[in-house]
């Protein structure tokens, strides 16, 4: 009887990290780290509140990368969170937005949104006006295109330096992760 050894695929990011991209922190970072997110999974917020600490203590050592990838089968406003996300990123506030997002997401709804944007002190009626035209739902069809070519299969999915980290999304693990991606990069 011959047995035929098990060969492990390593999903990769599909879509390289490029200027149309929400990133933040250094472009010389030796790390990528990319997030496809969902703004109504409570997995997602939760570790959006971890990576918010991840970012803080390697500061210098990860670029972070933003994508949409709206579960709508499950989470009935998640595409419409995510062109208000692109809308608020189109006047260059797109990550205070993404936070403002994550810190209510129990709470969003058309309406919320809209207090959102008050809040933030951008222009309600234009947005208002974009959103319902769906200026900004390309935009996000395109990163939830990529995710699906890319593996991703539930939020959060994490790439780091370009393949997918399939570990916990505890801060301690992906400490782990991302000091190892860190070496290996040096």
């Amino acid at each position: 009887m011959s047995t035929t050894p098990f060969q492990v695929t390593v999903a990769r990011l599909v879509v390289p990290v490029g200027p149309d991209d929400h990133t933040t922190g250094p472009d010389s970072a030796p790390v990528s780290l990319v997030e496809y997110g969902d703004y109504q999974c409570p997995y997602c917020g939760m570790a959006h509140a971890i990576l918010n600490d991840l970012l803080r203590l390697r500061r210098e050592t990860i670029r972070f990368t933003f994508r949409h990838f709206p579960l709508t089968n499950v989470h009935p406003y998640a595409d419409l969170a995510a062109e208000v996300a692109e809308a608020a990123g189109a006047r260059d506030r797109f990550f205070e937005m993404h936070d403002w997002l994550y810190d209510h997401q129990r709470s969003i709804n058309p309406r919320q949104l809209m207090v959102g944007v008050d809040q933030l002190g951008l222009p309600s009626e234009e947005i208002a006006d974009e959103v319902g035209a769906h200026v900004y739902l390309d935009r996000v069809r395109r990163d939830f295109v990529g995710g699906v070519r890319s593996g991703v299969n539930g939020t959060p999915t994490f790439y780091i330096n370009g393949v997918r980290h399939d570990g916990g999304y505890g801060l301690d693990e992906l400490l782990e992760a991302i000091d190892r991606a860190t070496e290996t990069a040096r």
